[in-house]
């Protein structure tokens, strides 16, 4: 019977060896399954929204920039959306690694629990006499030794059913892991379909942009001369908005300067009042000093013999008055760096609202994709031609409501030969103007809120869709819009 007590101790601890092990596999890195989950939608989403723009311009008679962008576009997200489903692949087979080792695991335990659960049947069909087990009890030198063994002896017996169930318990872990070893071989031939299905479909749109492609390189000199006319355009875009800047700047220089002239003549009334209030006091004060001697002289005339025999009176000696020690102004808080388009409260506190709003300032049109990013880049079609953009170009529904990204005044509504309307909005030091629009619901010196509609996009035959290009500046310097208008 001693015999058996180290045994037992050890099986004592094999289901909890067994849970342990269980929820080890169990842990798996789910912020990062969600991840991929989540760019996998977005993914979607912008393939959703390429074949969208594809179709669309689809509709034109013949091939355009707005095709090759759509199916760049679109092969560049299948192509993350490929490498996305590979990183869950990747995950899928570690799951199955970690699977594997679960139910190599469990048997090793299984399989082991049912032997030592043989050794105590075995154990207990040798001993099974009850005059063997009496004789046990009844054998002890002493009472307290006889209860002891009896103890033990129950307590024999409640193990042994401890351990069938712990054979049961893990019997069941063993065909839940099994099972989720099977589902996730499941699931990975259906990501491993999925990621050959989306493969196909790449190489057909690498195929279709490639045959886009050549036909717009066949156009060459119809291409040449768009981009010329749109340099030409821009160029005459930007002369406009620098000399309605300047413009903003010189009125608000000359207002700075007529109110420094109105605070300066105001300073001079008031000093030359204070100066005439001086003097008037200072000669009000010598009359009144003549009147005193004139009565004093005379007072004195009158008392002359009663004076000759009254001792003198001493006058009081007066003492000058000290003026107040003026204390030095206190150094005034650094501030931001002067500007004269914020000048005045209204325009410094629209200034500083609306760089607080970097990066969330809402987009200019209720739908639509960017077709033109800010700054100096290559060609679609042909890479040796560089091509700049003062701001950015955003594709949209066709005669779509165009709408102000912020508060502000209208500046500036002109037609721009070629182009439809612009409107110059300003915030303070800053400019936002709104080119390619087909009509206008503002005019000069308009206050406008954000997300009101100040136009309609223009139509783009060719692209059979409606443009906008937004421009975004601060005093003189370019900014790229979209460091400004929040993500989609």
């Amino acid at each position: 019977m001693k015999k058996i007590i180290p045994f037992m101790l050890v099986v004592w601890l094999m289901p909890a060896m067994v849970v342990a092990q269980q929820n080890a596999g169990q842990q798996q890195p789910s912020q990062s399954r969600e991840e991929l989950e989540r760019r996998k939608k977005e993914l979607q989403r912008e393939i959703d929204e390429a074949n969208e723009q594809l179709q669309t311009t689809k509709k034109s008679t013949r091939e355009s920039m707005g095709q090759l962008r759509a199916l760049r576009d679109k092969i560049t997200a299948r192509t993350r959306l490929i490498n996305n489903i590979n990183d869950e692949i990747s995950f899928i087979n570690g799951d199955i690694n970690s699977a594997y080792r679960d139910v190599n695991t469990l048997k090793k335990d299984l399989d082991t629990l049912k032997a030592q659960y043989a050794q105590l049947v075995v154990y207990a069909y040798k001993n099974r006499s009850t005059y063997d087990l009496m004789n046990f009890v009844f054998s002890a030198s002493n009472f307290n030794d006889a209860v002891k063994r009896f103890q033990y002896l129950k307590q024999y017996r409640d193990y042994r059913r401890r351990q069938a169930d712990n054979i049961v318990v893990t019997q069941d872990l063993l065909t839940k892991k099994i099972g989720n070893l099977e589902s996730q071989r499941l699931k990975r031939g259906d990501a491993l379909k999925t990621e050959q299905e989306q493969r196909s479909i790449l190489e057909a749109d690498k195929k279709e942009k490639d045959e886009v492609l050549s036909k717009l390189k066949g156009r060459e000199k119809e291409l040449v001369q768009d981009i010329n006319q749109r340099k030409k355009d821009a160029q005459k875009v930007q002369i406009a908005i620098r000399n309605v800047i300047k413009r903003e700047i010189e009125e608000a220089r000359r207002k700075a300067a007529e109110e420094e002239a109105a605070r300066k003549k105001a300073l001079e009334e008031k000093r030359r009042r204070e100066e005439e209030a001086r003097k008037a006091a200072a000669a009000a004060a010598a009359a009144e000093k003549a009147r005193a001697a004139a009565a004093e002289k005379a007072a004195n005339a009158a008392n002359n013999n009663t004076a000759a025999n009254t001792p003198p009176v001493e006058k009081p000696v007066e003492k000058p008055v000290e003026k107040p020690v003026e204390k030095p102004a206190p150094t005034p808080a650094p501030t931001r760096s002067e500007n004269v388009l914020e000048a005045t409260p209204e325009a410094l506190a629209l200034s500083e609202s609306f760089e607080a709003n970097r990066g969330k300032l809402p987009w200019p049109v209720d739908a639509g994709n960017i077709i033109e990013h800010f700054g100096i880049h290559q060609h679609a079609v042909m890479e040796r031609i560089t091509v700049p953009s003062d701001g950015i170009v955003i594709a949209t529904n066709k005669g779509g409501p165009v709408k102000s990204i912020f508060d502000g005044e209208v500046r500036s509504v002109v037609v721009m030969p070629g182009m439809g309307y612009m409107i110059i909005i300003r915030h303070g030091q800053y400019f936002t103007t709104y080119i390619r629009l087909q009509t206008t619901r503002v005019k000069k010196g308009d206050m406008v809120k954000t997300g009101q509609v100040i136009g309609t996009a223009s139509v783009n035959d060719i692209e059979n869709s409606g443009e906008v290009e937004l421009q975004i500046w601060k005093g003189n310097a370019k900014q790229n819009p979209e460091q400004w208008i929040r993500r989609r």
